[in-house]
C-alpha cells in the first residue's frame, strides 16, 4: 500500500451523505473526504437559495470542504423528502462510480425551528410535529429504499443512521423523542431485512453525537468555536460539548473497521467509539458526553 492510501484508509471508496449541509452532516462529509472518499454531499441548501431554516451554509460549501481534505466532494441539491429526487439521486450515482456506493449517511434533519420543548403534546402545534416526523423518519426510509440497492447488489457497504441519544429516554418533547428513537429503530429494522437476505457484507447501525458544538449552536450562544468557553456559566452543559468533527471522525473508524458488522443494528455514541478507536476531537480531547451528563445530574438537589 502506497503511503497516500495509508493516509486515505479510504481512497475508492464512494460515500453520500443526505443532509450534508451543515453540523454533523458537514463535518461527517469532510472527514470521509479527508480519509480519501468521494462524497456525495446532499441537502436543501444551495448558493442563491437557501432552505427554509434560513442558515447561511450551503452543500456546495460542504463539497468544497470535502475537495479541500483531500477528497472529492460532489454537491446534489435534493429534497429527502421526495421519493423521484431521491431515486435520481440514486440513478445518478449508479451511472457515474458503476453501481458503486460503500456508505450511506441518513443525516436529514431539518427540525430546529419546529421543536417546541415547553409544549406537552396535546398543546403542540401539530403541523410542526407532524413535518418534524416527515423530515427526520420519512426522509431516512425514501433514502434507504433508493440507496441500499446499490449496496444489495454487491453486498458491500455501511448504513449510518444519524441520531440524538444512544437510549429509549424521554427527550423532553413528544415529536422529536419519536423523531430520534425511530431512527435507531430504522437501524435495528434495515439490519435484520439484511439478515433475512444473508447479506453480512453490509452493516446498519445508528450514531449519536453529545452535545454538538454546531455552528447553530455556537450562534445560539453568541460565541465562536475559539471563545465558546465563555458561555459555560450560562449553561454549564456546554462544558461537555463536542465538535460536530468528532462525530465525522467516528464514521471514518467505523467505516475502516474490518469488523463492523459486529455492531449490525446496534446505536453507538461518539464517547463510546472514542473509546474504542481512540480517535480525538479537533483540540485533541476526548469528550464523553454520557459520563460527563451523568456527573451534572448527581450534582442537581
Amino acid at each position: 500500500m502506497t503511503e497516500s492510501k495509508q493516509a486515505q484508509p479510504l481512497h475508492g471508496k464512494i460515500a453520500l451523505v443526505a443532509g450534508a449541509t451543515r453540523g454533523a452532516g458537514r463535518t461527517i462529509a469532510v472527514e470521509l473526504g479527508a480519509a480519501g472518499a468521494t462524497v456525495y454531499c446532499t441537502g436543501r441548501s444551495v448558493r442563491g437559495a437557501p432552505s427554509d431554516i434560513q442558515r447561511r451554509e450551503t452543500i456546495e460549501e460542504t463539497a468544497e470542504m470535502v475537495t479541500a481534505r483531500g477528497g472529492l466532494g460532489i454537491a446534489v441539491r435534493v429534497d429527502h423528502s421526495k421519493p423521484a429526487e431521491v431515486a435520481a439521486l440514486f440513478q445518478r450515482v449508479a451511472a457515474e462510480q458503476q453501481g458503486q456506493l460503500d456508505i450511506l449517511v441518513n443525516d436529514v434533519w431539518g427540525g430546529e425551528a419546529l421543536i417546541e420543548f415547553d409544549k406537552t403534546f396535546w398543546e403542540l402545534d401539530l403541523t410542526k410535529a407532524l413535518t418534524m416526523i416527515e423530515r427526520a423518519i420519512f426522509t431516512h426510509i425514501i433514502t434507504s429504499h433508493y440507496g441500499v440497492p446499490l449496496m444489495v447488489a454487491r453486498n458491500r457497504g455501511l448504513i449510518i443512521e444519524v441520531t440524538d441519544g444512544d437510549s429509549l429516554t424521554y427527550r423532553g418533547n413528544l415529536p422529536y423523542d419519536l423523531a430520534k428513537t425511530s431512527v435507531i429503530r430504522l437501524a435495528l429494522a434495515q439490519a435484520e431485512d439484511l439478515k433475512k437476505k444473508e447479506l453480512d457484507g453490509i452493516t446498519a447501525l445508528a450514531l449519536t453525537p453529545g452535545f454538538l458544538r454546531s455552528e447553530q449552536m455556537l450562534d445560539h450562544f453568541g460565541v465562536t468555536e475559539a471563545n465558546w468557553r465563555d458561555q459555560v456559566k450560562k449553561d454549564p452543559y456546554f462544558a461537555g460539548s463536542e465538535t460536530p468533527y468528532y462525530i465525522g471522525r467516528a464514521v471514518v473508524a467505523l467505516a475502516t473497521d474490518p469488523n463492523v458488522h459486529a455492531k449490525n443494528g446496534q446505536a453507538f455514541a461518539t464517547w463510546t467509539l472514542s473509546d474504542e478507536y481512540g480517535f480525538t476531537d479537533v483540540d485533541g480531547s476526548r469528550p464523553h458526553w454520557g459520563r460527563f451528563f451523568a456527573e451534572m445530574q448527581g450534582k442537581q438537589p
